[in-house]
């Protein structure tokens, strides 16, 4: 990506908690529809997309967050940095089960549910919640 086409961490984090959050949704349905393959077009289609944009989305996703916090100064950064490093490596296991599932042949409605439930795909979404939250409406600089 070039120094031009760059986009702030605020609005990096931003669509990043989006592709989490959509796909995390559009999974829940997926698993409530008994598929026993995602072949065969339609949300079966979908789901890889999905999931490949949520597997896009975790890839250095703790850096973001540090961008982002780093916005509002050095100091909440040293002073959260347990908790960012909390999400990082709840985002690199979640990275990681997200990518066993798409190295299926077939991506059933179960394994989608038992993806759902991981501990550490929700723990990641709850800590970006916490992050959104903690950190909306703050421009750079504390503005």
């Amino acid at each position: 990506m070039s120094a031009e086409q760059q986009i702030s961490p605020e609005a990096d984090l931003k669509a990043r908690i989006e592709a989490i959050e959509s796909g995390y949704e559009f999974l829940l349905a997926y698993a409530a529809q008994g598929r026993s393959t995602d072949r065969g077009g339609g949300a079966g289609q979908e789901v890889r997309e999905f999931l490949g944009n949520m597997e896009q989305a975790l890839t250095g996703l703790g850096d973001v967050v540090r961008a982002r916090a780093g916005q509002r100064g050095a100091a909440l950064v040293a002073a959260c940095g347990a908790f960012f490093d909390a999400l990082e490596d709840d985002s690199r296991k979640a990275r990681g089960a997200i990518r066993l599932v798409l190295a299926q042949t077939d991506i059933s409605s179960q394994l989608v549910d038992n993806l759902n439930g991981n501990i550490h795909v929700r723990a990641t979404l709850m800590d970006l919640f916490v992050v959104d939250e903690a950190l909306k409406g703050e421009g750079s600089n504390g503005s």
